[in-house]
């Protein structure tokens, strides 16, 4: 049976249209790397958000912790006085309501009740200012309860926005691995091999671009200097050393050792130092990145940072493009 050309080719191009090639099962599983990512990301965001709210309530405990014990000593206070003035009332209750000018008609000797009577009015004005005294702690302590109340549903809230950040990044976690689990066997350990060859490859990158810093000076250097030690140690959510980091704890020692010290957030880093515009960035400068805040690096160089990306990533030297991320700005400490 002849077959002409054409039906030849027609063919040939139906049978590779049909025939799955390793060619198009690649980019799917991309997509699934990429998606992945996406939702470590995401995680690593909510991650810095509990890291942020913990700071704050860390915060919040400590002055908590001062108004408490002010409005114990206040208590104290007031207890004691009220003991006074009880006594007060107990003996003005004894000594009746004469009048002085009866007890002085009725006084067998007038010159020793006048003598008293010195002494009783110097009395008097004691248990005045003990009465002002006690009115002016009652209406203290009065101030501080409420203050005390004030701080007490503050720290709830706090608490509150650490668990709901914690509970969106464990969310974002488990939806990653519900992608995952789509996969077969084969397909996971080939999407494995890949993200590690290529933190393998940003390791190597990093570790031959290292020695172009290792030489800074100034507080900034030392940072650069401890950081560029951390090169490849895997990030962790709210791990600040000594072989595991997030963004902000890897920032937090490696200024520590510059003798700067930061809170262990992000957001609230951005808080120190003076801020410097893009084009004025200097090696040592931290950059922050997205909205709100989330994100934390050091800056090494021409749009090249130092930093400690993401779950699922290390320790690494990058470009200055965190993607959904925008920058945000810059501090120099």
């Amino acid at each position: 049976m002849k077959f002409s050309l054409r039906v030849i080719f027609s063919l040939v191009i139906i049978t590779g249209l049909l025939a799955p090639s390793p060619a198009s099962a690649a980019p799917n599983l991309i997509e699934i790397q990429a998606r992945v990512q996406d939702l470590e990301t995401q995680a690593t965001t909510a991650a810095e958000g509990a890291q942020e709210a913990k700071v704050q309530l860390a915060r919040l405990k400590k002055t908590l912790d001062s108004v408490q014990q002010q409005a114990s000593q206040q208590g104290a206070s007031v207890a004691e006085l009220n003991k006074s003035i009880g006594a007060i009332a107990a003996e003005q209750y004894k000594s009746g309501p004469l009048s002085k000018s009866l007890e002085l008609l009725f006084s067998s000797d007038p010159a020793q009740y006048l003598s008293t009577a010195g002494s009783l009015e110097a009395v008097t004005r004691q248990k005045t200012i003990d009465l002002k005294k006690f009115s002016v702690a009652t209406q203290r302590l009065n101030a501080t309860s409420l203050t005390l109340s004030d701080k007490l549903a503050l720290v709830k809230a706090a608490e509150a926005r650490f668990k709901k950040q914690q509970d969106i990044a464990n969310a974002k976690l488990a939806e990653a691995e519900a992608l995952l689990k789509k996969l077969t066997a084969a397909e996971r350990e080939r999407l494995a091999k890949l993200n590690e060859d290529e933190e393998n490859a940003d390791q190597q990158r990093s570790l031959a671009d290292a020695g172009k810093y290792s030489g800074l000076s100034g507080r900034g250097g030392v940072a650069i200097k401890y950081a560029l030690e951390q090169i490849g140690d895997k990030y962790v959510f709210g791990a600040d050393g000594m072989t595991t980091w997030d963004c902000s704890g890897l920032t937090m020692r490696a200024f520590r050792t510059a003798g700067v010290s930061l809170p262990h957030s992000s957001r609230a880093q951005y808080g120190y130092g003076k801020a410097v515009a893009k084009k004025d960035l200097q090696p040592g400068d931290l950059v922050f990145f997205g909205k709100p805040i989330s994100h934390v690096a050091i800056y090494l160089g021409p749009d090249r940072m130092l930093h400690a990306p993401r779950k699922g990533s290390q320790v690494k030297i990058a470009n200055m493009n965190m993607g959904k991320k925008p920058y945000i700005g810059a501090r120099r400490l």
